[in-house]
């Protein structure tokens, strides 16, 4: 099992203002760079604190600049919300810029305000996703495209280094998506604390995952999970608390509903408990990465900037967790 990162982007909690967000995010990623870890990964999102990158095109371009070695990925690009052909354009542009590193991420939004603000009917998301998914991969063959079903056909200028496109990456909040992302032959990205109730539920998702493959095709199994390797532990389940909050507030509808059924959810030493917020040594944070490797997850994301913890923290967390990881595979 490979070890990256990922970033939602959110915001710093009330009293943190006055942290430059985006510089210490570039800063998260040369950790990860030097820290060995395989990839890192950033969100997109709009109109709330919840996330503050629009456009993880630009973000991972300048990522790439600091880091030359690690795989730079979105997670995801909301397709519903934009134009197929001018995602086509950017994420093959980045591709290049990138030489060959980029991971596309990519899924259907879940989040009420984002849908308003673009004004898309979230009903229509499943047939907009699948459309400019189709468009998108045609694109980056180099086969004529339309940006509309009225617009012209056209033929980008500029396709991804990797052939025939980079790797592809579906974030899924619900199980019933899974067949659905199998049959496409992609990778999958889960989210397990915002929607399973613990690690046996995610060891089933991906078991039934790998059974929906179409004969012959492996696909790669990701999981997004809170981490910290240090020695300040009470602070991190602080900084978990805090980032559950923001969660709720900003109308995470999957973990919302997960709340619903069960409150307990809310609360971050209930997520730590399910096995989906790792705290602790960084001895003891290794071990219990093992247990994702069991259950058959190819790369574990780890989530080490949340809720407001300090650039001092996630760094050292990164690169002592890396190391050791690193050690153990060999």
């Amino acid at each position: 099992m490979r070890l990256g990162a990922f970033s939602v982007g959110d915001a710093y909690p009330k009293g943190e203002q006055g942290r430059d967000r985006f510089a210490e995010l570039l800063d998260l990623v040369q950790a990860a760079d030097r820290g060995g870890l395989s990839s890192f990964w950033v969100a997109e999102h709009h109109f709330h604190p919840g996330g503050l990158c629009p456009s993880p095109p630009v973000f991972l371009a300048a990522a790439g600049q600091r880091a030359r070695r690690i795989r730079l990925g979105s997670l995801v690009s909301v397709l519903p919300f934009h134009n197929p052909v001018e995602v086509a354009e950017q994420y093959a542009l980045l591709d290049q810029l990138l030489e060959g590193r980029l991971n596309f991420g990519i899924g259907s939004g879940y989040i009420p305000l984002e849908f308003e603000g673009f004004g898309v009917d979230p009903e229509s998301k499943r047939e907009r996703f699948d459309w400019s998914l189709a468009t998108i991969l045609a694109a980056f063959h180099g086969e004529e495209v339309q940006s509309a079903p009225e617009a012209p056909r056209v033929r980008i200028n500029v396709t991804p280094r990797q052939k025939p496109h980079p790797p592809i990456t579906i974030a899924v909040q619900r199980r019933e998506a899974l067949p659905f992302v199998a049959q496409k032959g992609a990778g999958v990205a889960l989210i397990p604390y915002a929607t399973v109730s613990g690690l046996d539920e995610l060891a089933e998702e991906i078991r039934e995952f790998r059974a929906s493959l179409p004969s012959g095709v492996s696909a790669p199994v990701r999981v997004a999970l809170h981490v910290y390797a240090g020695e300040r532990p009470a602070a991190a389940r602080r900084a978990l608390q805090n980032y559950l909050d923001s969660r709720l507030a900003t109308q995470s509808t999957f973990y919302q509903e997960k709340v619903r059924r069960d409150p307990r959810h809310a609360n971050a030493k209930a997520v730590e408990e399910s096995g989906f917020a790792l705290i602790g040594s960084p001895a003891e944070v290794a071990e219990a990465l093992g247990r994702f490797e069991e259950v058959g997850v190819d790369e574990l994301l780890g989530i080490f900037d949340f809720g407001g913890l300090s650039r001092t923290e996630v760094e050292g967390s990164i690169k002592s967790l890396g190391k050791l990881w690193t050690e153990k595979k060999g």
